[in-house]
């Protein structure tokens, strides 16, 4: 075992270390008043509530496949490590939320006692623990897992116990957050005229509630397991690609372990550089967080090519180049969303100004701008997997002669890229704690000043939220990519054993193609794609295609549609409390909150169980009916057509709410006007769009290739066709 492996754990312990120093720190900080405590502790039991309720239901499916991977397939090791990767997944995002929870008020109370600058020192320290919990407890689990095991296969079932619970935790968390969104703002804003946030309105408590569980937590799951799938992805290709020198394999596995672990001691260094003068402009925040970020991914840059040459991975400077462009094109991807989500931009601008016609034109001018917005990610994404491949590979042609070797650049970019996620996610996660913060200061009636102060704060997070989500799809392409290669690596491994469990030196691909098994386990990944005929000429492809590329529509249509029905219950419930609850409206009574809760509750845990299960038993049908092609087919359908989909959703939603606030902030007739009001429509038709269906669209994808992995074994030995 090389001794640099124990340098991941180590990096790893370091960085929940951090997380617990940052999480101590917010909790010694002052509440403030005793009504700003009130509505946090509010909002907490409401998070925990829905947390609890979804894990009692993620626990039944967690033993379902469990025991499916140990009975069906017969792997203890892959079962148990499902099951770690599972329970770290869980974890993550319960102590993001945790803290997210107790950093919204003392961001209220900094704001309101010690300015911006105070104000967003505590916001981001909050999206910090989140960062460097989700990156530490992937490196400390997947590490040990590793040392203890010294088998690259359990990585496989840690990184599907992550999918499994990002899947549910993304799409639960989403219905809950956006049911009570929409039906505050629609009944609230759009129906009472009443102010976002507002005490009077019965769905505050559960939309402060659903930032948390849906943009906390369920965002913490769900680069967790982007983070979990992208290390996964490479070990495996590394194996693969150097199979004929095993000493060099041993670093190839070990490579995208380090990187990640170095990366998480430098994006230490960032947090530091996130710094504002008081009174800062929206200029100068963005431009702190994006400090700390370009320092990170400039020490990263640097101090990988030291590593990598004290590894002594042969060519080095090919993979260091692999990495920095990860970095590249996280960074151009970063910067695309952030022009066409910022209220600052051209774009949001233009649909604030397309208000003035009514809702109908905030809706076109947004679905317009975000299908526009899909050209820069996906060319982004093409330009770096070009490169990634070359320069590991040398192979510019694309001859497929070292195809193994650039396949598994194009793993090692999704790991460059996602090197930073520990101070990507703070930028995410403190976004959804400005915004409770400024719920809160609302709620508590503190001086309109720290709501504006909390508004600047909430107006950078809709861009850094939008920008994380671009962030997160973006390696999810490339990781998917890698995926693809690391599935053939794991059927040779699946046929072998069915050699050897069988007493079969000959295995049937079709009633037309035999192929040796010792042929098939040393073959190229050209090689192999031959014998299964995995061609677009072969008809069983082209279906998995066409359902692939279906399954990104119906999975959004699913979550769509699930947000509806739970925000028409949510829109029913307000209404009734306004008629019948008298004086709400005059301040003289109170609302309901805990009826709002229970509602949101109650549907999402409803709504999520079908989109998930689908996600999962999808690929095993299509394995099992139509083979290895009908999975290829499946697999690249999805991502081709899920990639784009997630950018374009993504923008669209961000783009609208920023338009909103840019309204808000006096422009275009200001709060309360016609175009306000159009705009918040624009929001409310984007909030699934973005929390919801486009968010989660970057698990499915990654889902169905870890599904397809784990279950390799199962279509070699059952496929019909």
């Amino acid at each position: 075992m090389n001794i640099l492996l124990y340098a991941v754990p180590a990096a790893a312990a370091v960085a929940l270390l951090f997380a617990f120093i940052k999480a101590r720190g917010i909790a010694r900080r002052d509440e403030g008043e005793p009504g700003m405590a009130e509505i946090a502790h509010a909002i907490s039991e409401g998070a925990d509530a829905f947390l609890k309720s979804e894990y009692k239901l993620l626990l039944i499916f967690i033993a379902i496949v469990f025991a499916g991977i140990w009975l069906g397939l017969g792997s203890i090791t892959t079962a148990v490590a499902f099951l770690v990767g599972a329970l770290f997944s869980v974890l993550a995002g319960y102590f993001g939320m945790k803290v997210a929870t107790r950093a919204n008020v003392r961001t209220a109370n900094a704001a309101r006692t010690g300015g911006i600058n105070e104000a967003l020192r505590v916001a981001f320290s909050g999206g910090t623990v989140m960062g460097m919990c989700v990156v530490g407890l992937g490196l400390i689990g997947a590490s040990i897992l590793y040392i203890i095991t010294e088998n690259g296969d359990v990585l496989t079932g840690f990184s599907l116990g992550a999918s499994s619970v990002a899947l549910f935790a993304r799409v639960g968390g989403g219905i809950y957050t956006k049911a009570a969104d929409v039906g505050a703002d629609l009944v609230g804003k759009v129906e009472a005229g009443i102010p976002e946030d507002d005490p009077r309105n019965p769905a505050t408590i559960a939309d402060n509630v659903g930032d948390n569980v849906g943009d906390v937590a369920g965002m913490g799951a769900d680069l967790y397991e982007s983070y979990c799938g992208s290390i996964l992805a490479s070990a495996a290709l590394g194996a693969a690609a150097y199979m004929a020198v095993p000493e060099m394999a041993i670093k190839a596995v070990l490579t995208p372990m380090l990187i990640a672990a170095l990366g998480t001691i430098l994006s230490l260094l960032g947090v530091y550089a996130v710094r504002v003068k008081r009174g800062a402009s929206q200029t100068e925040l963005m431009a702190a967080l994006n400090r700390g970020i370009n320092l990170s991914s400039f020490l990263i840059a640097i101090a990988s090519a030291f590593l990598l040459q004290l590894i002594g991975l042969d060519n080095w400077a090919g993979i260091w180049g692999a990495i920095v462009t990860g970095l590249a094109v996280g960074i151009v991807i970063g910067k695309s969303t952030e022009h066409y989500t910022s209220h600052d931009s051209y774009p949001c601008r233009k649909i604030a100004h397309s208000a003035k016609t009514g809702p109908a034109t905030v809706i076109i001018s947004g679905i317009g701008i975000g299908m526009i917005s899909t050209c820069i990610p996906v060319i982004t994404v093409v330009v770096g997997t070009v490169l990634a491949y070359g320069l590991a590979s040398g192979d510019w042609h694309f001859t497929g002669a070292e195809m193994s070797k650039g396949l598994y650049g194009i793993g090692i970019a999704a790991v460059g890229m996602l090197s930073t996620l520990g101070l990507t996610l703070a930028t995410d996660a403190y976004g959804p704690i400005s915004d409770n913060a400024g719920g809160n200061a609302e709620m508590s009636k503190l001086d309109p000043e720290v709501r504006r102060r909390t508004d600047a704060l909430d107006a950078l997070g809709n861009t850094t939220a939008a920008t994380g989500k671009g962030f997160a799809i973006g390696s999810a392409a490339l990781t998917a990519l890698a995926l693809l290669a690391s599935y053939i690596e794991e059927l040779k491994i699946s046929i072998l054993h069915w050699s050897e469990a069988t007493g079969n030196t000959i295995y049937k691909i079709n009633d037309a193609v035999s192929v040796e098994v010792s042929k098939i386990s040393t073959a190229s990944l050209s090689d192999f794609m031959g014998y299964f005929q995995v061609t677009l000429m072969n008809p069983k492809v082209l279906m998995g295609l066409f359902v692939g590329a279906m399954m990104s529509f119906m999975f959004c249509g699913l979550t769509m549609n699930a947000v509806g029905r739970a925000a028409e219950k949510m829109v029913k419930e307000v209404r009734r409390q306004f008629k019948e609850i008298k004086g709400i409206l005059t301040g003289e009574a109170e609302p309901d909150y805990v009826r709002c809760v229970e509602i949101s509750t109650a549907g999402a845990q409803h709504e999520m169980i079908w989109p998930s299960v689908l996600a999962v038993i999808t690929p095993i049908c299509m394995g099992i009916v139509f083979g290895v092609p009908g999975v290829f087919g499946l697999l690249a359908g999805g991502l081709a057509s899920g990639f784009v989909l997630a950018v374009f959703m993504a923008n669209s939603g961000g783009a609208w709410d920023n338009a909103k606030k840019y309204i808000e902030q006096g422009h275009v007739g200001g709060k309360g006007s016609e175009s306000h009001k159009a705009a918040v429509i624009g929001d409310t038709v984007g909030d699934p769009f973005k929390d919801t269906s486009g968010p989660a669209i970057n698990i499915l994808i990654k889902l169905l290739s870890m599904v397809s992995i784990v279950f390799a074994g199962l279509i070699v030995n059952y496929a019909i066709l």
